[in-house]
């Protein structure tokens, strides 16, 4: 299998790539990044920008796509900035990979997504649905609670819910319990790798 990684760099995209290119049924992992990874034998580690898309660029050819994209309204500086990252930029890329023979997708989502009014979980509905579009012959949605990891820079309001979430844990249902990157990590391998037909969401509790 020759998969591609996208966020590559982040909290749940570091523990994909560590997991991918250890893992004996995957030959290639092609990795786009804005800034240079370790290099290793079975990587390939484009150096891009991401907007405007490279839509000539021959990486784009693999057999399976996980997307990892994510950030925080702060971080992106603006609604739309943030929406470019968590749906814009997924969508048009599983629209280039789907055009080029890509048959599997695995999508790191959020615990809770769905049309409405909150514009964070809005934007995640958004995401799923015109992947889902898009018909891949597999598709896996993780949809985690707080993912329980290191940020650089830090998310405090992320930091100050973990805390609570740690202190309390006992008391919280199990789907609102954070998750560790690994955890999520492996489902969207397992999800790409196993390939089941159709489309597969798999909830924050079933990480465990």
């Amino acid at each position: 299998m020759k998969l591609l990684i996208l966020g590559a760099t982040g909290a749940v995209g570091t523990e994909v790539l560590r997991l991918a290119l250890d893992h004996h049924e995957i030959h290639q992992v092609v990795a786009p990044t804005r800034r240079s990874l370790p290099s290793h034998s079975k990587l390939i580690n484009p150096i891009t920008p991401f907007t405007p898309l490279d839509q000539g660029a021959d990486y784009w050819r693999v057999d399976a796509v996980i997307c990892a994209l994510g950030t925080t309204i702060k971080q992106a500086g603006s609604k739309q900035a943030f929406a470019l990252v968590d749906r814009d930029l997924p969508l048009a890329i599983a629209k280039l990979t789907k055009s080029l023979g890509a048959s599997s997708f695995a999508l790191n989502s959020s615990l809770g997504a769905k049309r409405g009014k909150n514009f964070y979980l809005n934007t995640k509905a958004e995401v799923e649905e015109g992947i889902a579009e898009l018909n891949f012959n597999s598709l896996t949605i993780v949809r985690p609670s707080l993912i329980n990891a290191k940020r650089t820079p830090p998310r405090l309001g992320e930091q100050i819910g973990l805390c609570l979430a740690i202190i309390f844990q006992p008391l919280i249902p199990k789907r609102y319990r954070p998750v560790t990157p690994t955890a999520i990590a492996k489902s969207l391998l397992q999800g790409v790798i196993t390939a089941k037909p159709g489309f597969t969401i798999i909830e924050s509790e079933q990480l465990r």
